[in-house]
């Protein structure tokens, strides 16, 4: 078998994914705790225990740590990062997936500096039925509710989304 061949995802681990009937699985590969991971069209999902399904637009960003084999999730919304164990370390389709859904979910996008060395995300995201939103991703600690950051943002906002002919 080729290094950068598909693994093979397993009958019942595809079914215990629950898919959307026209979604595809792209990439998978078997986690050290013998769970699976899978990147679909529109969706990163897990089997086992704690098994979970989350469509691109929801990760804020992930990496890969060859030395680790390991991809860490982040989220938009806070929640504790999904740190998946790869079983294999020679095999990086996964990982290598998992960074082009990403980047295809995210239609364009701009860092808003404010101040203190901190900043929010302003971007505009496809979702999984391919319709665009605006999101924001403030760093922790931005109060959302201060007049001028909340300025700040609302104008990149509105840029990024007349840049993609959302309405405003």
């Amino acid at each position: 078998m080729a290094l950068f061949a598909r693994s093979s995802l397993p009958d019942d681990a595809r079914r215990s994914l629950r898919l959307a009937p026209k979604d595809a699985v792209l990439a998978s590969a078997q986690l050290v705790d013998g769970s699976w991971a899978a990147a679909t069209r529109t969706v990163l999902a897990t089997t086992g225990e704690d098994g979970s399904s989350r469509p691109w637009c929801d990760v804020d960003r992930a990496g890969y740590d060859p030395v680790t084999a390991s991809i860490t999730v982040e989220w938009v919304d806070g929640a504790a990062p999904l740190v998946l164990r790869l079983a294999d370390s020679r095999r990086t389709t996964l990982a290598q997936t998992v960074r082009e859904r990403v980047q295809s979910s995210v239609v364009l996008a701009e860092v808003v500096a404010l101040g203190a060395g901190r900043s929010a995300k302003v971007a505009v995201r496809r979702d999984t039925d391919g319709s665009l939103f605006s999101q924001v991703v403030a760093e922790a600690g931005v109060d959302l509710d201060d007049p001028r950051t909340r300025a700040a943002i609302d104008a990149a906002e509105d840029r990024v989304r007349s840049m993609s002919g959302l309405p405003l």
